[in-house]
C-alpha cells in the first residue's frame, strides 16, 4: 500500500461494531434517590477482534444531573453500569490510539421502559436495546493501518458479539442477498418491459407498412380511374 504524507492511500477498513444498553427494574423505587432501574451502556466489536488494538479509551457522557457525567474506560469490556430513574439521550466517545485521527462520537437514546413486554416491565426479565454499525477508517494513518489489520481476539466473549444473540455477519449476509435477489428480480422485470415494448414496436411498424401499403394501393386505384 503507498503511503502519502504518513497515510495509506486508498486504503479503507471497515470495523463492525455493536452498541446499546440493558436494563432492569429494580422491583421498586428506591427511597434515598428515587431510582427504578440498573442499566449498563456498552460498546463493543460485532465480530471476535478485541477494539482494545485500536482504542485507547471510551468515553461515556451521561446527562448531566449525574455526579461526574463523562465517565472514562480504558480497557474492555467498554461499558458502564449506573442505576436511574429517566430515559435520556447519551454520547459514546471513541479515542483513538493514534492522535492523528479524529474521535468519533456515536449517540444513544438510553432505554428503560418496554410497556408493551410485562416481563421486563415487572424486571423478570432485562430489557436490551442494540443498534449495529460501523466503523469505516478511509486512508488512516500508516501507524492506524497497522493496528487496524493486526486483529487481536479478545480475552472474553463478553467483550465481543451481539448481548442478544444476533449473527450480524450472517445477517449482513443476508440482506446482501436479499439486495441482490431483489436486483436479479427487478431486472427480469426490466427484461421483460422492454420485450413488451420492444414487440409493439414492431407491431405498430407493421401495422404503419401496412397502412402505407394500403394508402399505396388506394393512389393507385384512383390514378388508373
Amino acid at each position: 500500500a503507498e503511503v502519502v504524507s504518513g497515510r495509506v492511500k486508498n486504503a479503507s477498513v471497515v470495523k463492525p461494531i455493536v452498541y446499546g444498553n440493558s436494563a432492569r427494574f429494580l422491583g421498586r423505587k428506591r427511597d434515598e434517590d428515587g431510582h427504578t432501574h440498573e442499566w449498563t451502556v456498552y460498546i463493543r466489536p460485532a465480530v471476535n477482534d478485541c477494539m482494545s488494538a485500536y482504542v485507547r479509551h471510551v468515553q461515556f457522557k451521561l446527562h448531566e444531573s449525574y455526579a461526574n457525567p463523562v465517565r472514562t474506560v480504558t480497557e474492555p469490556p467498554y461499558e458502564l453500569t449506573e442505576t436511574g430513574w429517566g430515559e435520556f439521550e447519551l454520547s459514546i466517545r471513541l479515542v483513538w490510539h493514534d492522535p492523528a485521527e479524529k474521535p468519533v462520537t456515536l449517540f444513544h437514546l438510553l432505554k428503560l421502559f418496554d410497556q408493551r413486554n410485562p416481563d421486563v416491565t415487572t424486571g423478570r426479565t432485562a430489557l436490551t436495546v442494540e443498534l449495529y454499525d460501523e466503523l469505516v477508517f478511509n486512508e488512516p494513518t500508516k501507524a492506524t493501518y497497522d493496528l487496524l489489520t493486526a486483529p487481536r481476539l479478545c480475552r472474553s466473549d463478553r467483550h465481543w458479539g451481539s448481548a442478544v444473540g444476533v449473527d450480524y455477519a450472517a445477517k449482513k449476509l443476508r440482506d446482501l442477498e436479499m439486495v441482490r435477489s431483489g436486483r436479479r428480480e427487478l431486472k427480469a422485470e426490466l427484461d421483460l418491459l422492454k420485450d413488451v415494448i420492444r414487440k409493439r414496436r414492431d407491431a405498430a411498424d407493421r401495422l404503419k407498412a401496412m397502412v402505407a401499403r394500403l394508402e399505396g394501393a388506394a393512389s393507385a386505384a384512383a390514378g388508373a380511374d
